[in-house]
Order: structure tokens, then sequence, then C-alpha cells
């Protein structure tokens, strides 16, 4: 679910500049500085937010597309062209052009010394709006009890104030903080612990993970089902599909087939005979309406099973080692 300042943002990015520019020129200092803070850390959005959007504001679908990526530069020169590049620059050249940049250029283990006494949740916080890799490698320059907490926190987010962001960099260069706090972006934080996770390896995740569970189990099973999802059997060997397939019914296999993508089925299919194959194909062309949560449902059982037979050493399922 996206905030308003963010649906002000993705709302400027799918217009036209000559669209957008007597709607900036509207906005005070305050405002522009509040959607720069917003731009600043968008990374993406849903393919279909856009028409969401305009049948929420419009009542009416639209086939743009915004890009958030980079939209921080396009703000800025909307901004310039309705306003002129004096007060362009007072709302966006105050130090910090980009927060996120700044967070990724610096050095992992200067960002973890930077949040070494910082609470959970600003760690979390900027975690979520650093690339993977990025925020993967600032998590192995903490201490374990650190990185415990810290992806504990970032799993139950689902918003996150903006304006943090900017903070940690502003402090980064010595700066004042933003005064931005107050508006947040959403993200999905289970989702976002899980590519930090991926990326980190797989003995720093299972280390974490294991000392998450012990506290919020809950919590922990959704972050390792977003480790792994359905989507990822397809990097599954033979032998190794083979030995996840004789743990699933072959009724539950076939509801999870349901509409699934080309490339998974045949990855399926391949840990099958052709027989069993032959089979599930015919009762796919038989199989009716199926409710999406059951298609949800049988999918999550099967990647359940594929992480418990990992977790019993008899599964790789391909994510690698540190």
């Amino acid at each position: 679910m996206l905030t308003g300042p963010e649906k002000a943002v993705l709302f400027l990015l799918s217009l036209d500049e000559e669209v957008a520019a007597p709607i900036v020129n509207e906005l005070g200092k305050a405002e522009l500085s509040k959607l720069r803070a917003v731009a600043s850390t968008m990374r993406e959005v849903r393919p279909d937010a856009v028409d969401d959007l305009y049948r929420e504001f419009l009542e009416k679908s639209s086939s743009a597309v915004a890009v958030p990526r980079g939209g921080l530069p396009y703000l800025r020169r909307l901004t310039a062209g309705a306003l002129g590049e004096e007060r362009a620059r007072e709302v966006f050249e105050d130090g910090v052009t980009s927060p996120l940049a700044r967070l990724e250029a610096a050095r992992p283990d200067a960002v973890a010394a930077l949040l070494a006494h910082e609470p959970p949740q600003l760690v979390g916080a900027v975690l979520a709006r650093l690339e993977p890799a990025t925020a993967a490698a600032v998590l192995l320059a903490m201490n374990e009890e650190q990185q415990v907490a810290a992806v504990q926190r970032l799993g139950m987010m689902s918003e996150l104030p903006a304006g943090a962001l900017e903070d940690v960099a502003n402090a980064l260069a010595n700066q004042l903080p933003s005064s931005d706090a107050e508006t947040f972006i959403s993200i999905d934080g289970a989702s976002m612990a899980a590519q930090i996770l991926n990326a980190a390896g797989t003995a720093t995740s299972k280390g974490i993970l294991s000392q998450m569970e012990l506290v919020e189990p809950d919590l922990t099973q959704r972050v390792r089902l977003a480790m792994f999802t359905f989507e990822d059997l397809v990097r599954l060997d033979g032998r190794a599909m083979r030995t996840l397939l004789r743990e699933v019914p072959t009724e539950r296999l076939t509801i999870a087939l349901k509409g699934a993508a080309p490339e998974i089925r045949e990855a399926i299919f391949a840990g099958l005979s052709s027989r069993a194959a032959d089979l599930i194909r015919d009762d796919l062309e038989l199989l009716g309406s199926v409710r999406k949560a059951e298609i949800e449902k049988a999918r999550i059982e099967i990647v359940e099973t594929a992480l418990r037979l990992e977790g019993e050493g008899n599964l790789d399922l391909g994510r690698g080692e540190d």
C-alpha cells in the first residue's frame, strides 16, 4: 500500500514535464522537500500502481508507466522548470542530493559503525533501502546480536520514515538531520529481510534465523518463505526436484501448478516420470476454476516441504554458501 507522499511522487513522475510543471509550481518548499525525501528512496512499484492511482484520483484508468528509480533528477528538473534554478537549488542542494547513494557508496564497516548505537528500528530502515548486496555487507560488519535485532525489526516493517535515510546520510557528512522524519514510505519488510539474508550467504542467514526463531517464530517463517519462493523451484536440478516431489501429494502439486509459468511447469515435470507428468498435464486440463487462495496455499505447502528437507540436509535448494 502506497503512502500519500509516495502517491504524489508517483503521480508526478507519470506525467509529461509540461503537464507536471504547473503542479509543482503550486507546491511550497516544505512540500517539495517532503517529495524529495520520498523520491530519493523509492525503489520500485507494482506494474499496476499507476492505474490504481489514476482510478483513485481521476476515476479512470491510464496506461502510463512510472519509473521511480531515477525519479529524483526528474523531480528536480520539474522544480527548476516551474520555480527557477535558484529555488530548485534551495530545495535539492542542501548537502544531500541523494542520501541513498551516499549510504551505498560508503564503506560497509563505516555504515555499520555509524549504526552500532542506533535502535534496531532505524538500522532495519536503513538496510531496507540499500541494495540487498550492499545491505548484506553492512549486516556482516555488525555483531551477531545487532544482526538478529536488525533483521527481526526489518521483517516486521510495513512502512518507515523517509527522513530517517537522510538523517543517516547527513550524519555521515556531519550535517544536520532532515526535517522530513514524519514522511513515510511503504516497504515489504519480510521480503527485504529475505533478500538481504540471501545475499549474506547461507551460514549467516541460518545463524540469524535460528536466533530469531526463539523469539519471533511466525516472523521467522515468513522470512524463510520469502527467501525461497515457488518460482525459485526452477533452480533445482533434476535430482533435487525428484527428492522434493516424492514428498508432495499429486493433488496438491496439480493445484499448485494451476496458472504457473511455463518454465516452472517444465522444471517440475522434469522431476517426474513421463507417465506422471502426462497424468498431471491431463488433470490440469480437466481442472476447473480454483480459488487463488487455494493455489497459493498449495504452493506454500510445497515451499515449506522444500525448506524442511533443506533443514534436514536432504535437499540442496541452490542458494549457495558464504
